[in-house]
Formats: structure tokens, C-alpha cells, sequence
């Protein structure tokens, strides 16, 4: 009893006081935003008639539709096509932002309004994909995904560096972002274009916008840590909530999609891969889905192994080693599938999802080698360019250090060149070796020893 007990509170404790899967969190990040960011540039040409008024999909359409399901979406706020082409712009800044990692509590929560409202807007383009991207983009704003790899993370070590220096940290963005974005909500709600819809975000909206100012009046204006020790820990518990959301939602597409591929009479007889090969919507490389579709003992290999795969991959993440060889067959599947189907978003979306769960050591070792290459790329140092901060030290301790002392040199000087050695006694020649050998230890005692702060003086330290 008392072992099960120490154990369950080991485990609240960890629970509680730190954010879990920093590193999935952050390749979730970016693997999103950067999946919303390129569909976003490659249908620009083409937004009018995806999302755009002038659309096939008419306003009265999806307005329509908002009234039935109850879908968020603020592109149906105000008509016309300026606010539109602002939206598209602003909802590609969001997502360059939160891809970078700036403000991510702010524009993670921007990227689901720009992902939600372009999405709901018309529902019926796209494919798997913006289903995944939809319910990403709304658990990635518990989530505390800035803490690697971000501009808050640089942010935070330059703070934490200043404050050992004895130096005053100010943060003006944060302030004045907190602010106009709360000017700009409060307008919205009192125009009523928050009722519109389902009530969930609005309310979320809110609710993230009032934590973001207790947050900073708990670091700035408490006296006692406890406050914000005690948001750290809700902060932690709800970020560790929704990654454990997203791990099962996960778990979830990927046994629903196999459970009901079993059922299928094509899946069952191994030719279900032919048929999408065959079709000319999913052959943007037709020779190459000619010679795929050519070889049955291939396309039953692909079939079978594509419904293993997903059926036993929940079961597989109680053992790393299996789960590892499962994540790299998922992976390669969906590259082969971006490349062969022509459908290079939605396996993006499902990539960034399956990297969620690969271990933490290959993630580092992928983050220093992206490190070194984007060192070696730009022709700079380990740190990629950016200049390391001037360590200083309080003035209360170097009073306390002192002048510091100098270190000997360890290689004479050319100018001055090596140090007179003491002189010898006279050679003269003695019957008496005794007398000869005292008058010899004599001379040399009383040679000046070479002062330890000349050139090439003292012992040689070792290098």
C-alpha cells in the first residue's frame, strides 16, 4: 500500500511540476503551422474560389450552414472582399509567427482562429487533412508548445541571463499585444458578431485573454511566488491534459481508419491500393502509379500492410522498439502517399501527428543536427549567428573577486626573448674536490631565482 501510494504521488508530482513532451509539443508546432502556412501559398492563386465571396460556396450558403451546425468562422462577419484578403494575410502572419515561436500562447490561440474561420467557411474543400489540422489547431492552444525550439525559448534564456546580471527585464510586446487584442475582442463581442455560431470559442477566447493577465500580474505585481507557482502547476496540468488528448486522438484515426478497412470486401482480397492508382483526380505522376499498379505482389503488400499498420499501432506503444519500426512504416507511407496520390497536406497533417510520439533523445539529436546544418549553411558558429550575451557579473561580486591575478605566461616573449640564467661559478682547477664541490653549491644558492611573472618564468603549466 504504501508503495502504490508513494508511487501515485511520484507520479502527480511529475504531472504537476513540469510540462511534459516538450519537444513533441514543439514539432507539433511547427509540423501544423507549417502544413497551414504552404496550403495557404499554394491556393492563393485560387482563394476567391475556395473561400472567397465570389466563391461557388456563396455567403448565403455558408451562412446557411454556420446557422445549422453551429460552426465558428469570422469570415461571415463582414462582407466583401477587403476583410476577406485580410483574413487570408493575417491567418498566413499567424502561422509564420507561431512556426517561428513568437507569443506562441498568443498565436497559437490566432492560428485556430484563422484555421477555423477559413475551414467553416466551406467545409467541402479539402480532404482528411483539414480534419486533423482542424482538431490540432484547437488542442495546440493548451498546449505550452513554445518551450524549445522558439523565439520564447531565446526570449526566456536572455531573461534569465539578464536577471543574473543584476539587469531589469522588460517585456512591451506582451502588454501591448494582451491589450489590442483585447480591444479588438471586446469590439466584437459588443457588435454581436460573437453570437453567431457555436459559443465554445468566444468563451475560449475570453478565458485565454483573462489568464494571460493574471498570468503577468502574478509575476509582476505579487510579492509571494506562491501565485505563480500555483498557475504553473494549472499550466502544467492542462498542457499535459491536452497532449494526452492528442496522443489518443491519434490512437483514435489510426484504429478507426484500419478497423474499417478490415470490413471492406477490397481490402480484404489485397487490390484495394490499385483502384486510387487507377484514378486520374490521384495520379499526379501517372507513370509512376502505372508501375506501382502493375505489380500485384506490390500492391497486396501495400493493401495488407497498410491495415496491419494502423489496426496494431495502438497496441504497440507499450513496447518503444516495436512502436519505433511502426512509426518509421507510418511515416514512409505517408510520404509515398504525398508523392504518388498528389496529396502532400494531408500527409504533412498526419506526419506531425505521428512524431508526437517519437522519443525525446532523437528528437534533440535532430534538433542539434538541424542546428549544425543551418550553422554550417549560413557559414557561422555553433549558435547560428546570434551573438552569445557579454556575461557580467553585480558589482557586489566583483568587488568581492577583486583585480584579478595574473596568470604566468606559458611561452617567452619574441621581443623580450628567454630569461638570463644564473651565473656559474668560475672553472678552476683544485686539489681539494671537497672544498671545490662546497664552494660550488654556495655560488649557486646564492643566485637570484627568476621571478615567476617574467616571460617564460616560473613552472610551465600544462596545456
Amino acid at each position: 500500500m504504501n508503495r502504490l501510494s508513494l508511487a501515485v504521488s511520484g507520479l502527480i508530482a511529475r504531472v504537476a511540476d513540469s510540462a511534459l513532451g516538450p519537444f513533441q509539443t514543439a514539432v507539433l508546432r511547427i509540423g501544423f503551422s507549417l502544413t497551414w502556412l504552404l496550403f495557404l501559398l499554394r491556393e492563393f492563386p485560387h482563394r476567391h474560389e475556395l473561400y472567397g465571396p465570389e466563391g461557388p460556396w456563396s455567403s448565403d450558403l455558408a451562412e446557411q450552414l454556420v446557422g445549422s451546425n453551429g460552426a465558428f468562422t469570422a469570415l461571415l462577419w463582414f462582407d466583401g472582399r477587403g476583410w476577406f484578403e485580410l483574413l487570408y494575410a493575417l491567418a498566413m502572419l499567424w502561422s509564420v509567427l507561431l512556426l517561428l515561436g513568437w507569443r506562441t500562447r498568443t498565436m497559437s490561440v490566432l492560428f485556430m482562429v484563422g484555421v477555423l474561420s477559413l475551414q467553416n467557411r466551406s467545409i467541402f474543400m479539402g480532404d482528411g487533412g483539414d480534419n486533423v489540422l482542424h482538431l490540432m489547431a484547437v488542442y495546440l492552444v493548451f498546449t505550452r508548445c513554445g518551450q524549445v525550439w522558439s523565439l520564447d525559448a531565446w526570449r526566456a534564456r536572455r531573461a534569465v541571463e539578464a536577471l543574473a546580471c543584476g539587469e531589469r527585464v522588460r517585456d512591451r510586446a506582451g502588454p501591448a499585444l494582451w491589450a489590442v487584442s483585447g480591444v479588438l475582442l471586446l469590439a466584437m463581442t459588443l457588435a454581436g458578431r460573437m453570437d453567431d455560431g457555436e459559443r465554445l470559442i468566444p468563451v475560449l477566447l475570453w478565458t485565454v485573454w483573462a489568464a494571460q493577465a493574471l498570468w503577468w500580474l502574478a509575476g509582476r505585481l505579487g510579492r509571494s511566488p506562491q501565485p505563480r507557482i500555483l498557475l504553473d502547476v494549472v499550466a502544467n496540468l492542462v498542457h499535459n491534459g491536452a497532449l494526452l488528448v492528442i496522443m489518443a486522438e491519434a490512437c483514435l484515426i489510426y484504429a478507426t481508419a484500419g478497423w474499417y478497412k478490415v470490413q471492406g470486401s477490397r481490402w480484404q482480397d489485397g487490390t484495394a491500393v490499385y483502384y486510387p492508382l487507377q484514378l486520374e483526380y490521384f495520379s499526379p505522376w501517372p507513370g509512376l502509379a502505372g508501375l506501382l499498379a502493375s505489380s500485384g505482389t506490390l500492391v497486396m503488400l501495400m493493401t495488407y500492410g497498410t491495415v496491419i499498420v494502423q489496426v496494431a499501432f495502438p497496441f504497440t506503444l507499450f513496447n518503444r522498439r516495436v512502436k519505433n519500426v511502426l512509426l518509421a512504416l507510418m511515416i514512409t507511407e505517408h510520404a509515398v502517399i504525398a508523392v504518388v496520390l498528389g496529396l502532400p497536406f494531408f500527409s504533412l497533417a498526419m506526419i506531425a501527428v505521428d512524431m508526437v510520439f517519437l522519443p525525446t533523445s532523437f528528437l534533440r539529436r535532430l534538433g542539434d543536427g538541424a542546428a549544425r546544418a543551418r550553422a554550417r549553411l549560413l557559414g557561422r558558429g555553433p549558435t547560428g549567428g546570434l551573438p552569445l550575451p557579454r556575461q557580467r557579473l553585480p558589482r557586489q561580486q566583483l568587488a568581492e573577486r577583486g583585480s584579478p591575478k595574473q596568470v604566468p605566461h606559458s611561452r617567452p616573449s619574441p621581443k623580450q626573448g628567454p630569461p638570463p640564467r644564473p651565473p656559474l661559478p668560475p672553472q678552476r682547477l683544485s686539489d681539494d674536490p671537497a672544498r671545490e664541490a662546497q664552494e660550488t653549491r654556495n655560488a649557486q644558492a646564492s643566485a637570484p631565482e627568476p621571478s615567476p611573472h617574467a616571460p617564460g618564468g616560473g613552472p610551465r603549466p600544462r596545456t
